[in-house]
Parts: C-alpha cells; structure tokens; sequence
C-alpha cells in the first residue's frame, strides 16, 4: 500500500459538517449539533447537526415527494446506470471516505480502504438489477381473464445505520433499494456521521434527483422520530438486538415493514481434525479483526478438548504480539474501541465473566503503553474456563474478547452452538468434509463459513436467525425487500357476471 494520509493535528478546529435534506446542505433547525469524538486521540474532531422533529418530518416529506418526480418517472435502465455511476464516484473519492470513516470510528486506514476498493461493487451489481425485476403472468385462474404481477417501490425507507461500518452496510441497504426505485431518509449512528454526509454529496454527482437521498443525522432520538414517523413505509436497522426491538415496535405502530440485521454471538467451532495453524488464524480474524466490533464476530471458540491447549497456547501467542496503535499506522494491527462508552461495556463484561469463573489467559485490561492512554484501546482479550451459560458466552460484548468452551463430540458441539438467543454467523474448521457439512446444516446461523471467517459479497445473502434479525440483505432477492408486489386482473370478456358471487 502506497497511499499516505495525515489526520488532523489534535488542536485543530473541529470540522462541521451538515445534513442533506432534499437539495439543500443544512443545519438543525434547532441550531442544536453534536460531536464526533476521535477515537485514536480521544479529541473532538467533527460537528453534525442534532435533527429534530420537523428537520426529520422535512426530509420524510421531500423523499415522499421525489416518488411523483423525474426519479418515479425514471426508465428502470436508465436508474440502474445512474446507480453504478455513484460507484465510480465513490471509487473516485475513496481515499477521503476512506480517512474519515476511520477517524470517526478508529478503525485501521488499511481495512477502510480495502472496504472502499470493493464498495463500487455494490452499486454495479444492484445497479444491474434495476431493469430485471420483472413480474409473472399466472396462469389464467378462469376463461377471459388475464392476471400479472408488478414489483413497485415500497416508498419511503429510514435507513439506520451503526457505528461500526457506516459505508458498508449503508450500500448493503441503499444500493439494492435505489434499485427497486425507493426515496431515502439515512441516519447514521451520532459516533459516525462524517463519511455518510461525505458519501452523500456524491449523490447529485451521480444524476440522482434531488429528495431521493437525505441524511438527518443525531443521536437515537432523531432516529427515533424517523423510526416512528407515518411518512416512512420501511425501515432497515442494524444494530443491537435490544435497539432493533424498540425498532421494530415504534414501527409497528404504523405497520411499517422491517428488515433488522441484529446482534451475534457466534461460534467458532474447531474439531480435532482442522488444521490448527489456520484455524487459529481464523480465530485471530474472526474476533481480533476491526477490535471484535463486527456483528459476526466469532467470540465464542469451541475447541475439541483434544485439542484444547494447544489452539489456546497458539491464539494467545498470537494476541499477545498484536500492535495496538494509530489507525493510520501501516503496521498497526488493531485500533481502538469506537468510543468512551463501548469501551465501559467491554471492560465490564470482562469483569462479569472473571466474577462468575472464568480465568484470563491473555489481556484483560487497557494496555499500559503511555502511547495509548489517549484512545480507548483494550487488550486482546481471550478468557478460558468459560461455560456456556455465563453472561460472556451469552450476551454480545462488540469488542476484542474471546470465551473458550471445550467440547468433546460433534454433538455436544452443535448443542453449545446453537445454545444462545442468536444466530447470525458461525465457522466450522475441520478436514472432514462430511462432517462439515452435517454440522453446518444443523447449526442455526445466517452464514456458515467453513475453514473461514468473517467473509461478505454483494451477491451473497446475509441475516441472521433467531434474535440476530430479521430479512435478507445483499443477493438477488434483497431488492425484493424493497418492493410491493401488485396483482392486476383485467376481464377480457363482455359478459357481465353475478354481482353476489365471488368471482
């Protein structure tokens, strides 16, 4: 990699930025903004505008209206061409997006830009399917009649976002809906504004009209109000399960539709046979990678107890020699936590799992390097002695903390498996492909990476079971999730039938 970049010097002025409300580039109509806390430095470095009621009502009602606009009118070809033409801009731009998502959410610079290299695909791959979501022709369910179906936009979607990876879920949301032809009110989290507003202005660049992509931006209130708001006939979430719950009920009471890509606690299960070598590797990336802040995090390992020490010896050999540091340091190998308050969580979790038995093999703490004492950084973290009904075991931490649980047959292993309220992801490491496939039909889990981890597409459906969420994002059907079907009859024959008798 041979991009350089430089973050702001810690006393510069914090940078404002504003929201996107149909054309115009505006402040909360309060006067009210927020900031966004570097987390490698710990210093506010970005503003953003604390939308209230009627800034949220104002976007609603712009993206309601870009429907009956140039962007309804708009041929299905010609809106698939102007959604890959925004992917050309964001590969254009990815550099900049690149910087801010990471000085927003301390990721490494590297990760978001290897996340922005392949980001224009998105928008290619949905911006190909605007012109192929075709109806059927049923057939005729009686003499003189002709029947056939049309997917439509649904309408307005509210889409909210997390703090983890604004960029990558916005596309896995925006780019298959823009396709089915949808108007937009985005939300991203309040730690993360900054590449959200950044990507938005490439919108109008890419010939999209004017109301069809908004971005209010502010804390879970301002999501609230978009959530709850009559105008919004679909609402796309990720995040916790605990916030997709109030989610889902705010936008019940309006019977608004629903796809919520929720918490996870998934499991890495590693058989006696695997190759050790890669499955700690995978282990490593499953739960160290991005600091254990994804969704699909493999924070639970079950090891064969055959096996046990010797993959615990080498994931902790491993851990221990993890560069913690700058995000923009090419040779950094985890950057901090997100913010002051995640960072509170994860230290406490571990506390909790210390209290109720489980032993610290590595980690644990904040590091002591003076170097760090700015950022909110935690220690790679891996914690043996675990059993499967502790809290550490059962409930999300988002962070750099992995629990041990041994496991002594394939049984066992797919029992401890699906033994949690969630599941959205899991990996299996084994060299029998027999077994790999059994024990990936069985356990319940969105996505099942065998001798892998952690790996998403475009093309690929993602979601989770149980409560990690509900719907599909990314793949074929994801625009589906987009739409309305509408069924149109029309009588072919002159005759007039009895007026009392369902037809």
């Amino acid at each position: 990699m041979t991009e350089t970049a430089t973050r702001p010097a810690v006393d510069a002025e914090p940078r404002e930025f504003d929201m996107l409300i149909g054309a115009d580039w505006v402040g909360a109509r309060s006067g009210e903004r927020f900031a966004s806390v570097n987390p490698f430095t710990g210093r506010v470095w970005a503003t953003a505008p604390a939308a209230g009621a009627a800034d949220v009502d104002a976007a609603v009602t712009l993206a309601g209206k870009a429907l009956d606009g140039p962007w309804g009118a708009m041929p299905a070809a010609e809106r698939g061409r102007r959604i890959r033409r925004l992917g050309e801009l964001i590969a254009e731009q990815a550099e900049e997006l690149a910087v801010l998502e990471s000085l927003d959410n301390g990721k490494l610079l590297r990760e978001m830009r290897g996340q922005l290299k392949a980001l224009p695909g998105w928008y290619e791959y949905f911006g190909g399917m605007a012109d192929k979501l075709e109806g059927v022709t049923p057939p005729d369910p009686k003499p003189n009649l002709l029947v056939y179906t049309r997917h439509e936009p649904v309408g307005v979607v509210g889409l909210i976002l997390p703090w983890n990876s604004p960029l990558l879920i916005l596309a896995n949301k925006l780019a298959p809906g823009l396709a089915a032809g949808c108007m937009f009110v985005i939300k991203p989290a309040e730690q993360t504004p900054a590449s959200v507003l950044a990507f938005a202005k490439l919108v109008a660049r890419a010939g999209i009209p004017d109301g069809v992509v908004n971005v209010v931006t502010g804390d879970g209130r301002t999501g609230q109000l978009l959530t709850a708001h009559p105008g919004v006939a679909k609402v796309s979430f990720t995040g916790s399960t605990a916030s997709g719950i109030k989610v889902m009920k705010s936008a019940a009471d309006h019977v608004a539709r629903v796809t919520l890509e929720l918490g996870g606690k998934s499991p890495n299960i590693v058989f006696d046979d695997a190759d050790l070598e890669a499955a700690a590797n995978g282990v490593v990336a499953g739960i160290f990678a991005a600091a254990g802040q994804t969704c699909v995090a493999g924070s639970r390992l079950l090891v064969h107890r055959r096996v046990h020490d010797e993959l615990v010896s080498r994931i902790a050999a491993r851990a221990r020699t993890i560069r913690l540091g700058d995000p923009f340091g090419e040779t950094t190998e985890m950057g901090p936590i997100a913010f002051q308050e995640q960072l509170d969580k994860v230290a406490s979790y571990v506390d909790i799992a210390t209290a109720e038995g489980a032993s610290v093999v590595t980690g644990g703490k904040r590091p002591d390097s003076p170097e760090l004492a700015r950022g909110f950084f935690f220690e790679p973290t891996i914690l043996a002695d675990v059993d499967n009904s502790m809290r550490i075991a059962q409930e999300e931490v988002f962070g750099p903390v992995l629990a041990v649980i041994p496991f002594d047959d394939e049984e066992s292993a797919v029992t401890i498996a699906n033994d949690i309220p969630f599941g959205l992801g899991a990996g299996i490491w084994t060299d029998n492909v027999r077994r790999a496939h059994r024990v990936a039909h069985r356990v319940k889990a969105g996505s099942v990476w065998v001798n892998e981890y952690r790996l998403t597409s475009y093309s690929v459906p993602f979601g989770g079971f149980k409560q990690s969420g509900i719907g599909r994002e990314n793949g074929m059907d994801a625009v589906r999730e987009y739409t309305e079907t509408k069924s149109v009859w029309v009588n072919l024959s002159d005759d007039t039938r009895d007026p009392f008798v369902l037809g």
